[in-house]
């Protein structure tokens, strides 16, 4: 069967509005709803007109700079080592001195307490525009977290989770001080690994103690030169970086888009390797389960019929959809009611809906088997944490309700809801906002530099926080803040949220130069 006829539903940028109805060909079990928003021509232009603005004074404040009129505080050889080969890239760092500095404020804010639904965060000033910052030594207490992949509201240190990491810290200490291959592999791994798989339905899984290295690491283990990789343009930097490191020849895909994928796979079979034009070795196609930047939500049922007509293997990434989608939590495979063994290599990460750290690669055992003795990340890495590997198992086995109580699956639920609440508030008050709606990373449209700054600076004085996203993380005229819900999060708690954006958002349009309304009517809702 070809796919041509039912996949006109795929978004590529710029498009006004995407709904995507459950239909393809009766590949879906459930409505697949996404919502993106071409930017406006006014907005785009008075964006464009910003930055260059904005790269107008920082050429000239880099010859002020230069002829020491202006202080310079960027790392650069002393004068003694002028002659050398210059260690810093310094017109690369163009952006980050003259444009990130101006909002620098806005990001590595250090909190002092659990990073639940609320934090507490440590006040600082800067003197030197934001150059270096000094604390002043007053505490801001009870920010609202709209910014930690917090998902289940596991990171806590009260209740079972924290108890039970108390306990094993007290019996096996902090630090394990050796790889699994040696004297590093304890009992605690053995359990986790076997529930995980347990809890994806799938034959076996290793974990590794960093979610960023069980990409990097393992796709080189995979795939190598002779081998295609078809990666979607939105995944990860991890995942971007071990395709590059695995030395296979990389085909980028538009962002969900079938379509394109197909075409892509069309050309692989027909064309094989360039030059020699023989078959590749093996086709992976690489695809997240949740885009942490957009909202939005793989098209999985597609992707593993055009997987499975080509013969492909996938590999999923399921870092933010984990624990997040699905009505037992169990990602999006769950969430789209596919078959487990559809997926040649599921990746996860323990960081978010789980409270810990590390991450996962499962499947069929073989795979693991293998991984185990060609994997960089598990022959030279120190092992993971005990207290680590304890809160990874007791918030697993409180999802799956092996503790006896319903207390995981009532989060999972209490996630989706406060999704799809947020969202719909969101909506009704005309903020543009990207994604699916059932994903609990949450954008909305700032699109212009100033109000990056201004709007994360505005929310922290409701005491709301929140992420702002630009440049070069987003496309440069989609600047966003980007909320990422919680099971933790109360209705009490969004609706202040809600009510602070709208407050902080008038306040800008109040004081802002900007002829553009943040506040724009979202057509088709």
């Amino acid at each position: 069967m070809s796919f041509t006829g039912h996949l006109n539903l795929n978004f590529c940028y710029p498009i006004a509005q995407v709904h995507a109805a459950a239909l393809n060909g009766g590949l879906y079990n459930r409505p697949f709803l996404e919502s993106f928003e071409e930017t406006p021509m006014l907005v785009a232009v008075l964006t464009y007109m910003g930055y260059g603005i904005l790269t107008v004074f920082g050429y000239l404040r880099d010859f002020l700079r230069h002829w020491k009129i202006e202080r310079c505080h960027i790392a650069r050889e002393k004068e003694e080592q002028k002659d050398f080969v210059p260690l810093y890239q310094d017109f690369e760092n163009f952006y980050t001195r003259n444009l990130y500095m101006r909002i620098r404020d806005n990001w590595n804010r250090p909190i002092c307490s659990v990073p639940g639904a609320k934090v507490d965060v440590i006040e600082r000033a800067s003197s030197d525009y934001n150059w270096t910052f000094n604390y002043t030594g007053r505490v801001v207490q009870e920010v609202i977290n709209l910014g930690s992949y917090n998902y289940l509201g596991f990171a806590e240190n009260t209740g079972p989770c924290a108890t039970s990491a108390a306990e094993v810290t007290a019996k096996y200490g902090v630090g394990v001080a050796s790889t699994r291959q040696e004297i590093g592999n304890l009992d605690g791994h053995e359990e986790m690994e076997k529930l995980v798989a347990k809890f994806l339905g799938v034959e076996s899984a290793m974990a590794f103690g960093m979610g960023f290295a069980t990409n990097s690491m393992n796709i080189p283990a995979l795939a190598g030169k002779g081998c295609l990789i078809l990666s979607d343009e939105l995944n990860h930097a991890s995942l971007v970086l071990g395709v590059r490191l695995s030395g296979s020849t990389i085909r980028v895909f538009k962002h969900n888009n079938m379509q394109n994928l197909e075409k892509l796979l069309r050309e692989a079979i027909v064309h094989g390797q360039p030059r020699t034009h023989r078959p590749w070795k093996k086709i992976l196609i690489v695809v997240e389960g949740i885009y942490s930047m957009e909202g939005s939500v793989v098209r999985l049922p597609e992707v593993i019929a055009l997987k499975k007509r080509y013969r492909a293997y996938l590999y999923l990434d399921e870092a933010h959809s984990i624990g997040a989608l699905g009505p037992r939590g169990r990602g999006v495979i769950d969430y789209f009611g596919l078959d487990p063994c559809d997926v040649d290599v599921m990746m996860g990460t323990f960081t978010k809906s789980f409270g810990a750290a590390g991450g996962y690669i499962a499947g069929k055992r073989e795979l693991i088997e293998y991984l185990r003795s060609h994997s960089h990340s598990a022959v030279y890495a120190t092992s993971m944490s005990p207290p680590v590997v304890e809160q990874i198992i007791t918030s697993m086995k409180c999802i799956m309700g092996e503790d006896g109580t319903t207390i995981g699956l009532k989060r999972v639920q209490q996630l989706a809801g406060n999704v799809v609440y947020f969202r719909k508030r969101l909506q009704e008050m005309g903020f543009i906002i990207y994604g699916n709606e059932d994903s609990p990373v949450v954008p909305m449209m700032l699109y212009m530099p100033a109000k990056i700054g201004a709007f994360g600076r505005e929310m922290l004085k409701r005491n709301i926080g929140v992420v702002v996203v630009g440049f070069p993380a987003t496309p440069i005229i989609e600047s966003r803040a980007r909320f990422c819900i919680s099971a933790a999060h109360t209705r009490d708690v969004l609706d202040r949220s809600v009510l602070c954006l709208k407050q902080s958002t008038k306040h800008k349009q109040r004081h802002s130069s900007h002829t553009t309304k943040l506040l724009k009517p979202n057509h088709g809702h």
